[in-house]
């Protein structure tokens, strides 16, 4: 995972720098962000050498657990494309100042990314009040932190009279497992472990309709996709071929590669990546995502971050912070 460090950002820093020199000469490397335990169709192009190949490049690969993390990967220079970043990191990123912008939709989940209660408590929806003076294990800043203030609200759960945790999800689920906190938000790999331990609070459907959305975009910083649109637009073409390969009827081989390169056993995989999407290029660049929707959505966002008090302020508006160049250019290629 990504250190803080001093190195680090001096690393980043001149890293950042050689890295630019060395797009001009039309050679260098570049590091992408990821996750484990969390299977995508990309991966299968990433164990294949497909985006080596296709941008001319090595491509270097680091994972995370959160999204706050890729964010501060990306600020420093040590990181110059995130998959599947959280919405709402990005936008804690984008609202504080950072000048990242999203330039696809990586996956929509709203099945797997929730929150578990303890089965000894036996809290369901109907009796979500009693959540009320509980401690919980959330991941700060993340699509699941979202969701969390989303669901309590929607509960009447007093904020301030809960006992918040930030813990990455597969610490919140060891925490759930062990009795240390009554209930736990999460996503991929951790909120599986969870689900052993107790019960959602409300299905993805039910969310949906609710109005709390869960996606993940592909994201950059902004002069990183202004200096190497070529690049960007080579990176998402690479993308959507698997995606839509993926969709057209995932093979038993891929599967297992994405299941490998995941970090994760084939059945655990296939469970998991059961509950994702993956829009074609067309409906990301429609109206209902980075045409229009994705924007309004990240106001949305970042509105009730303020009103929570997780973050200081918001942007008067998030077009800015979406950048369908790139996409627009992968479709032709």
């Amino acid at each position: 995972m990504f250190k803080k460090t001093t190195t680090g950002f001096v690393a980043g820093a001149v890293m950042a720098m050689s890295a630019s020199s060395a797009f001009a000469a039309g050679h260098g490397e570049i590091t992408v962000g990821y996750f484990l335990e969390w299977p995508m169709p990309f991966l299968a192009a990433k164990a294949a050498g497909t985006y080596d190949e296709a941008l001319g490049m090595k491509v270097n690969w680091v994972s995370f657990e959160t999204g706050t993390a890729m964010s501060a990967a990306m600020a420093s220079g040590d990181v110059q494309i995130s998959v599947s970043q959280g919405v709402p990191p990005f936008v804690v990123a984008s609202s504080g100042g950072q000048d990242i912008q999203v330039v696809d939709v990586a996956v929509s989940y709203s099945d797997n990314d929730n929150c578990v209660v303890s089965a000894g408590l036996e809290i369901d929806k109907d009796s979500a009040g009693e959540l009320a003076g509980k401690k919980v294990a959330v991941p700060l800043g993340t699509a699941a932190h979202y969701g969390f203030l989303r669901q309590m609200d929607h509960f009447n759960v007093p904020l301030d009279s809960l006992q918040v945790v930030d813990m990455a999800p597969p610490e919140g689920a060891a925490a759930l497992s062990q009795g240390a906190v009554d209930f736990a938000c999460g996503y991929g790999g951790g909120l599986g472990r969870m689900k052993e331990y107790g019960n959602v609070l409300l299905t993805g459907e039910e969310k949906e309709e609710l109005g709390i959305l869960v996606f993940d975009v592909t994201s950059a910083p902004a002069s990183f996709i202004a200096e190497n649109g070529d690049v960007m637009a080579k990176f998402l073409a690479v993308t959507a071929d698997a995606n839509a390969a993926y969709n057209a009827g995932v093979t038993d081989e891929m599967m297992q590669t994405i299941a490998t390169e995941a970090g994760m056993d084939l059945e655990d995989a296939k469970a998991s990546i059961a509950t994702m999407k993956f829009p074609s290029v067309d409906d990301q660049l429609s109206e209902a995502w980075l045409g229009g929707n994705a924007a309004t959505f990240m106001k949305g966002v970042a509105d009730v971050f303020v009103e929570a008090g997780s973050i200081d302020s918001a942007l008067d508006s998030y077009e800015d912070a979406v950048n369908t160049g790139p996409l627009s250019a992968a479709q032709g290629m």
